[in-house]
């Protein structure tokens, strides 16, 4: 979109392109207001003059905008490279010299192999131990658990490797989006170069269309080195946020990859590649590679695992080699090989090798859901962090409002008014009339913000106008005789237009809300509702008419004030964030006034900061923080500004999102926990977001967080089961095997670690309930919750195991009689049956507790997950009742296969009880007492203290809300006695 510096009395937006971010900010100077003195001639009127306006006896001036830019920093020896003869430009010579000083004019590429991309997918401590296990599986030539294990090794990594995007991708679209050719003068001459061999001091053409290829300095002379006092309207929307083009001039800095919009002139390139504004964005996506939040937590809990698994299989390893239960008969090097093979078939079945791969695949299914929802999800870990945003940073221009000006309520005023007579005649213009005598002063098919928004407004709401062509000027009953475009030094356009009806001409004007105001002779009014204008924001033109038979007096119709109005959507779907806990900060590059203005009307708070204000120095970071938090947005933001918001929330402990569509938002997507690319974004952010919409607006966010949510609660039910049965399994062998020599054999154990992880996949599809607050994972709370579920498990085995053996009289040894004839004591293998059943069931009915944080018939299981999870246990059973001789399963009968399926079916139930107290009473300061780590102490140190703080301030706020309510009271007692008074008064006077 284009705009007229001027021409819009609201300040424009700060060019806030500054390479360094304590730059000081320079006023530059505006062209000033012509006077009315100089007169202004048509093309059909040469003989007629404008009439000088009217002496200004106005007591109220327009306050006209001063327009404030952040320059660009040189350093002093850049700067004596940049004093290049505009017409003569550098020679071939100095372009060599300089491409080896400053480099080509383009991004550094940083490559990854492919190879080693995919390779780093089997780094991580459940990783580690998985090719542990599947290196001594072919050792031991256990080719059945070699080859499971393999394939969840290898699974888990392709899942990983083309589900997630690669970051260089990011630093490719910033590349693209570089010109790719441009003008320079070399040599004398002006001759085309490719962009990537421009160096500073290269003077270069910019025109109508072009791409500007690296930053630079405008030198005010023409592209053949004519004088001109014009300016280039350059579009950096994508580059800075801001929601209008806006005005360079002699002097200014235009930035790589912005637009021009309109003008054309001469420019020194001052910085190229890595050292543009634009470098510097792809420079921040570069060193933004932290570890996401998914996989921390993954790798928290893969390490609480592994090592309670190696610390109790090294133990377990030496009582099998020299423990008072081993066979002292072989040799030590047969005990060790015998050890290692109990010890690795123990550790495939504790270990949770199927938890990536549940993860992987519920998060993948829930990507699949939000396609649906045009939500899509280029970074799968994105789902599970999405859940636990509770921080929205979003841009205002084009994701909260429509990125386009629209007709606002207009000032109206009244007919026959003059500088003395502000009331006229009493009656006032009509909206219909401002729009259409603005219509006639504006340029059809311009490609200009502000002439598309007036003529769309006057076509919307002009009865006349809804059905003319789009490049049709004249309307009916009236003709346009002569128009006149603006131009930058009378800041109006004009049109001479003849009423058909009364064959009668007029002037219309519409410009400036200043200029305007002057050619009216001044107008208070007129100027209080401009000057109102742009306290809130909005921006203003003048609309004015002759009203003489000569059309040299104008009088004035009204002011249009325009507004890049919030989405339809965007209020509500605030509203629904915060009722689901997520707090929405607006981040904008417009000023501070007009992000105010759109907070207000969006239903927003309007604590909004001046971004500037983030690097205060004289501010520590913690009171820097506070502000952060507290603020709803935040204005005249650059890049270095969205990446320092993001920083220093994630440093509170915040998961924080992001939104964003230019290449001034990339460094932010990428450093922000969810990084999330609205509608219509360009490569640059898209390529850096981990959340693509298809959609307008940020309504669709509000769907991901909900299935994101949803995603969440399945994920963390499998892990809360998975470590809980871990724990179980663990802690039950290592004492049987200790204490009573007791274990399954190998084929049973594989089977429930293989047979439960797989029925469990099912939970990527099953119901789940939505938390109204950001979830998380509170590992704390899991893993004493894990701990203390596995610790009841195993009580509960324990009892099956003694009452079968002690009580109902189930051996736990037999004898067997070989080949040879040599009597050996072994295992029952009834016995191992009936535990096989009990452990592989009864950890596995716990999931229908752990499915969720409350009472588990609050929500029904989807029918998948029952007949999944309900149909490995009934495999078991069955197997377990007739006996599978491959699967060393003895028939054990009915009545235990029931009998153990139906008590583990009471105990999951019990263990809901348990699960729901520990959920209920649990809390931070419980965690910091389990496990006082010092980061732990000092943020229940910090909690206290602003909670002792709330309480003082609820407390004061309770005493005056007191003194208030009985100030009211005493008020209204008062005002009643005052009423029965003039009653009584008013009855003596009538009697």
């Amino acid at each position: 979109m284009a705009t007229r510096e001027g021409a819009l009395l609201a300040p424009e937006s700060l060019d806030k392109c500054s390479s360094n971010l304590t730059a000081n900010t320079a006023t530059a100077d505006r062209t000033s207001v012509e006077s009315s003195d100089a007169p202004r001639k048509s093309d059909q009127t040469n003989d007629r003059t404008i009439a000088e306006g009217h002496p200004h006896s106005s007591n109220v001036e327009v306050k006209e905008a001063v327009h404030v830019e952040v320059e660009d920093d040189i350093p002093p020896e850049l700067e004596k490279l940049l004093h290049t003869e505009p017409l003569q430009g550098l020679t071939d010579a100095e372009v060599q010299e300089r491409l080896g000083t400053f480099g080509r004019n383009e991004m550094p590429e940083k490559r990854v192999n492919p190879i080693l991309k995919f390779l780093s997918y089997f780094l991580g401590a459940i990783s580690y131990l998985l090719e542990v296990a599947c290196v001594l599986s072919a050792i031991f030539k256990d080719w059945i658990d070699f080859a499971i294990l393999l394939f969840v090794l290898v699974s888990n990594a392709c899942i990983g490797y083309f589900e997630e995007a690669r970051a260089e991708s990011a630093l490719d679209a910033l590349k693209n989006t570089l010109a790719l050719k441009s003008r320079a003068w070399r040599n004398s001459k002006l001759v085309e170069v490719d962009s990537v061999l421009l160096v500073p001091g290269d003077i270069i053409a910019l025109r109508l269309g072009d791409i500007v290829p690296a930053d630079c300095r405008l030198l005010g002379v023409g592209v053949m080195g004519e004088a001109t006092e014009g300016t280039l309207q350059i579009d950096q929307s994508a580059l800075t946020g801001e929601s209008l083009p806006v005005q360079k001039k002699k002097g200014s800095t235009a930035y790589s990859s912005s637009i021009v919009k309109q003008g054309q002139m001469l420019a020194v390139v001052t910085k190229t590649g890595i050292k543009t504004y634009i470098g510097r964005a792809a420079n921040l996506i570069a060193v933004t590679t932290e570890e996401g939040h998914f996989q921390k937590v993954i790798n928290a809990i893969g390490n609480f695992l592994i090592i309670i698994t190696c610390v109790m299989v090294v133990i377990l390893f030496f009582i099998r080699v020299w423990g008072p239960n081993s066979n002292f008969d072989d040799s030590v090097t047969q005990r060790m090989k015998d050890a290692l093979l109990d010890v690795l078939v123990l550790t495939v079945a504790a270990i949770p090798v199927g938890l990536p791969t549940v993860m992987s695949v519920t998060m993948a299914v829930g990507a699949s859901q939000l396609a649906k929802k045009q939500v899509i999800v280029k970074r799968l870990t994105a789902i599970e962090e999405l859940a636990s945003v509770s921080i929205l940073c979003s841009d205002k221009t084009g994701t909260l409002t429509l990125n386009e000006l629209t007709f606002d309520k207009p000032y109206l005023s009244n007919k026959g008014n003059t500088t003395k007579n502000l009331a006229g005649t009493g009656v006032s213009y009509t909206e219909d009339e401002l729009l259409l005598n603005s219509f006639f002063a504006s340029e059809p098919g311009a490609q200009d913000a502000i002439e598309s928004a007036v003529r769309a407004a006057a076509r919307e709401r002009v009865a006349a106008l809804k059905e003319l062509p789009d490049h049709e000027h004249n309307v009916p009953g009236y003709k346009v005789n002569n128009f006149i475009p603006f131009n930058p030094n009378s800041k109006y356009t004009e049109a001479i237009v003849t009423d058909l009806s009364s064959n009668s001409q007029f002037r219309c004007i519409k410009g400036a809300p200043q200029v305007i105001v002057n050619m009216v002779g001044g107008h208070d009014d007129a100027a209080r509702a401009v000057n109102d204008f742009a306290v809130r924001g909005l921006r203003a033109l003048g609309v004015a008419r002759t009203v003489d038979p000569q059309m040299t007096r104008f009088e004035m119709i009204g002011m249009i004030s325009l507004l890049d109005p919030p989405r339809p959507d965007s209020a509500h779907t605030i509203r629904e964030c915060a009722s689901l806990g997520i707090r929405v900060k607006m981040i904008t590059g417009d000023q501070q006034i007009i992000a105010k203005e759109v907070a207000h009307r969006l239903g927003m708070h309007r604590t909004i900061l001046d971004a500037h204000k983030l690097i205060d120095n004289d501010m520590d970071e913690e009171a820097m923080t506070d502000r952060v938090e507290k603020a709803d947005g935040f204005a005249q933001v650059i890049p270095e500004h969205k990446f320092k918001v993001v920083e220093l929330l994630q440093k509170r402990g915040f998961l924080v999102g992001m939104t964003g569509d230019g290449v001034n938002d990339a460094p932010a997507l990428k450093k922000a926990n969810v990084g999330i690319a609205v509608h219509g974004c360009t490569d640059a952010a898209r390529s850096a977001a981990d959340i693509v919409l298809l959609a307008s607006g940020l309504s669709t966010i509000v769907d991901g967080v909900k299935t994101s949510r949803a995603i969440f609660q399945r994920m963390r039910s499998y892990a809360l089961y998975r470590i809980a049965s871990t724990i179980h399994f663990l802690l039950f062998f290592f004492i049987s095997i200790s204490a009573y020599n007791f274990n399954l054999p190998t084929r049973l154990i594989i089977l429930i670690a293989v047979l439960n992880d797989a029925a469990t996949l099912v939970i990527s599809v099953d119901n789940a309930r939505i938390s109204k607050r950001p979830d998380k994972w509170r590992l704390g709370q899991l893993i004493f919750l894990s701990f203390l579920l596995g610790i009841l498990l195993m009580l509960v085995s324990f009892a099956h195991f003694f009452i079968a053996w002690k009580v109902l009289g189930v051996p736990l040894n037999v004898l067997t009689t070989d080949e040879d004839g040599t009597v050996r004591t072994i295992l029952n293998g009834k016995l191992q049956t009936i535990m096989y059943l009990q452990v592989s069931s009864c950890p596995h009915f716990v999931i229908f507790s752990t499915r969720l944080p409350t009472w588990f018939w609050k929500s029904t299981p989807s029918v998948a997950f029952i007949v999944a999870v309900a149909g490995t246990q009934v495999f078991a059973m069955l197997m377990s009742v007739f006996g599978v001789p491959i699967f060393e399963a003895t028939e054990i009968g009915w009545g235990w296969g029931l009998g153990v399926l139906a008590v583990s079916t009471g105990v999951f139930m019990i263990l809901d009880v348990v699960k729901v107290l520990v959920i209920k009473n649990w809390s931070f300061a419980l965690t910091a007492a389990l496990w006082p780590t010092p980061k732990r102490r000092e943020e229940l140190r910090k909690r206290s203290i602003k909670a002792d703080r709330l309480a003082r301030i609820a407390v004061s706020v309770a005493k005056v809300r007191k003194v208030l309510l009985m100030a009211t009271v005493v008020v209204a007692w008062k005002e009643a006695v005052r009423r029965g008074r003039s009653k009584n008064d008013a009855a003596a006077a009538k009697g």
